[in-house]
């Protein structure tokens, strides 16, 4: 590959703006730090986008013939000036509008959303270097054997393509599915195809296969065959991944986005690019594998499209709202709760869904006043991604050293006088521990039912959770059933203390 020269004060531009996506990886490790962490991201990406719109100002070029004499002179394209322009305000628009307008509940499916956006970027990034190779610096003009120039693709060139089209639509399609799974477009149980497991193999063989090919020939059947493989197998790995693993595949579709963004830098000979791209591969993956082992899944089965799993286990299961329980009412739920010694509140979706987080927290400051201990348990993926409780609790205002994740606090249920639960199913259901044809089994939860009572937040019996399995929590003789609008009963419980 032909060298290109790199003015050095962009070099350090990049440079800063890597460091700074390092200190916002940093920062977003805590809820504590999460704002100057998000700060931090922001100042980098700005100072990368400015950067590289500086270095890429487009240009018109016109030769100038006189008498004896040949002139070259360029000025600056402004109509494709007023194009970027446009195409940066329009982005930024609807990105002021839709992070205005989604609440943190639909927050899963945005990031999936979002991921597809940065797939289909990656797609349309590389269909553009392949059409015109020239004018991304990744070709030279040879004359074939008729005299015709031909743009020869260069060989590292078209491994960075071929890699950067395939990846792209993986995480394209991939993110759809994740989408509409999340969004409840589509039933959170696994859809088995028959032969799946041969059929993934085959088709991610095909892709390894056709992009080597491609090193050698550039013909565009190659190219647009391994674009259409890649989001066959986007499609045919997420739709057999349950919705109880969907936390993990939004992580590594992540993953997927950042490292379809660095195979694309290399096109464009954006160090940026390559920078922001690996480290959001990387973190993507090591945080989807940190969530597989909190999750007791397999990192190779989850990513390989529910490898392994057994087809009854997404079955799912009806609510059995025959059996017995037991129901209680604010004032009860007040008695108990200011009678108790220690509290333990287990937030989820229905939290989430019902916005109840300031009154719960107005909740637990009132049981303070009374001498009882508020602490709270965090699901790792608990809301459907993880840290989306988290970030609720803060908005709230929570104090940071109440919250504790579940290896944290999962032996204090024992010792417990109250568990809690307001809108947490999945994540509280021993049937994980228990019932190896549950799509949640081997996920460790929440051991809510070892309280000496248990305060169940529901809005009725006949729902599930989103993996689609009964709880049999809310049967359990040490249960009281809270059924209604999470943030009505909250509202309900305070006003019934003293």
């Amino acid at each position: 590959m032909e060298h290109v020269a790199v003015n050095p004060w962009v070099a350090l531009a990049y440079l800063i703006a890597g460091v700074c996506f390092i200190l916002a990886l940093r920062g977003l490790s805590s809820p504590a730090t999460s704002q100057r962490g998000n700060r931090f991201g922001m100042i980098g990406m700005g100072l990368a986008v400015v950067t590289t719109l500086l270095t890429h100002v487009p240009v018109v070029a016109t030769v100038v013939e006189g008498y004896g004499y040949t002139a070259l002179f360029a000025r600056i394209d402004y109509v494709a000036v007023l194009e970027i322009v446009a195409a940066i305000a329009l982005g930024a628009a609807i990105g002021l509008t839709t992070a205005r307008r989604i609440a943190m509940t639909a927050m899963p499916q945005l990031v999936a959303a979002f991921h597809s956006l940065v797939g289909l970027a990656a797609v349309l990034v590389a269909a553009a270097a392949f059409l015109n190779p020239v004018a991304f610096g990744i070709a030279r003009i040879l004359v074939d054997a008729f005299g015709t120039p031909v743009a020869y693709i260069l060989p590292v060139s078209r491994v960075e393509m071929g890699l950067g089209v395939a990846i792209g639509a993986i995480t394209f399609s991939g993110s759809v599915i994740a989408f509409l799974k999340l969004n409840g477009n589509m039933g959170g149980a696994p859809i088995m195809l028959p032969g799946r497991h041969v059929i993934n193999l085959s088709v991610l063989a095909a892709i390894l296969l056709l992009v080597a090919y491609f090193t050698l020939d550039q013909s565009p059947w190659v190219f647009w065959t391994i674009t259409l493989l890649s989001f066959a197998i986007g499609f045919l790995l997420i739709i057999p991944i349950g919705g109880a693993d969907m936390p993990v595949v939004v992580s590594m579709l992540n993953s997927y986005s950042g490292w379809a963004a660095a195979a694309m830098g290399f096109t464009l000979h954006n160090s940026a690019m390559i920078i922001t791209g690996a480290l959001v591969g990387s973190s993507g993956a090591i945080l989807s594998y940190i969530m597989c082992r909190a999750m007791n899944r397999s990192f190779i089965s989850v990513i390989a499209g529910g490898f392994g799993s057994a087809p009854e286990a997404g079955a799912g299961g009806a609510a059995k709202v025959d059996r017995p329980w037991k129901r209680g009412s604010a004032e009860d739920a007040a008695f108990l709760m200011t009678q108790a010694e220690q509290v333990i509140i287990v937030p989820g979706y229905g939290m989430a869904v019902a916005q109840a987080q300031h009154v719960l927290r107005e909740m637990a400051d009132k049981l303070k006043e009374h001498g009882v201990r508020v602490k709270y348990a965090i699901h790792p993926v608990a809301g459907r991604m993880p840290g989306h409780m988290n970030v609720l609790l803060a908005e709230a205002n929570v104090p940071y050293d109440e919250v504790f994740e579940l290896e944290d606090i999962n032996s204090e249920f024992a010792q417990t006088d109250v568990a809690f639960v307001i809108g947490a199913n999945d994540v509280t259901n021993p049937a994980a521990k228990t019932d190896k044809s549950s799509p949640i089994y081997g996920m460790p939860v929440l051991d809510v039912e070892k309280a000496k009572t248990v305060l169940f937040v529901k809005r009725s019996m006949g729902g599930v959770g989103y993996a689609g399995v009964d709880n049999d929590v809310f049967y359990m003789d040490n249960t009281m059933m809270l059924l209604a609008d999470a943030k009505k009963m909250v509202e309900e419980i305070v006003k019934s203390i003293d």
